[in-house]
């Protein structure tokens, strides 16, 4: 049954099949895609990206899909591959759901409340370890996102899916919400600077010794040896 308040999004029974088409049809600026449940066990589909994209970007966990113009069928995503490099979708999974029966489906949590934490404000890092759980919900009662109050996390406080409380008409699934950490404050590592030593450089010989300098070094002028002129400047001994 269609929902004037729920995102529509139209596409056209695919009948194309195989790894040509496919890349053929991505080409054309398509994304192919697939139905479970409902009265047929699949159903092959493919829409024109921009129409994805604009259902996509509103967020809504729950949305009507009509294909080949028929009757609008609520579905949620249940599978998406994104191209490695590039934010393009190259196939989408979805599932048609009862609007009177509950199904579990993963939600994204978003944190507010940051920068009034005592914790942050004491100059902690806030890190956000969990980014979505699952939760057992009516299909209509499925939240597109959770949002989750962080403004009281002290410095190395941890906060535990088991410290929320789920959303009228939602149950967390995970069975050891204590074990799931949604967020914590890290104190931030002080790195220490390596101290500068200064060493004297010493000349090394090939015995591995240090050379010691030799007399008329250290800016003295070593005497001329036997026989050798005085050097430049020296005085001349008397003559005979």
């Amino acid at each position: 049954m269609a929902d004037s308040k729920r995102p529509q999004l139209s596409v056209d029974e695919r009948p194309e099949r195989g790894t040509r088409a496919t890349r053929r049809l991505r080409r054309d600026g398509l994304v192919p895609g697939v139905i479970y449940g409902g009265s047929d066990d699949t159903l092959s589909f493919k829409v024109h990206s921009r129409v994805l994209r604009a259902v996509l970007v509103d967020g809504a966990a729950l949305f009507d899909v009509q294909v080949n113009g028929g009757a609008a069928r609520p579905v949620i995503i249940k599978d998406q591959q994104y191209h490695p490099v590039r934010d393009e979708v190259l196939h989408i999974d979805l599932l048609e759901v009862r609007l009177d029966e509950k199904i579990r489906s993963m939600v994204s949590i978003e944190l507010e409340g940051a920068e009034e934490a005592p914790g942050i404000k004491e100059g902690g890092v806030l890190d956000q370890v969990t980014r979505e759980v699952e939760i057992e919900a009516l299909p209509t009662d499925i939240p597109d996102q959770i949002t989750v109050d962080v403004s009281g996390l002290d410095i190395a406080a941890t906060l535990t899916l088991a410290e929320l409380t789920a959303p009228s008409g939602e149950v967390f699934v995970d069975e050891n919400p204590e074990e799931v950490t949604i967020a914590t404050v890290v104190v931030p590592t002080e790195v220490e600077e390596p101290e500068e030593v200064e060493e004297e450089t010493e000349l090394v010989g090939e015995d591995g010794e240090p050379i010691e300098a030799e007399e008329g070094e250290e800016g003295e002028e070593a005497p001329a040896a036997e026989g050798e002129a005085p050097a430049e400047g020296a005085p001349e001994g008397e003559e005979s």
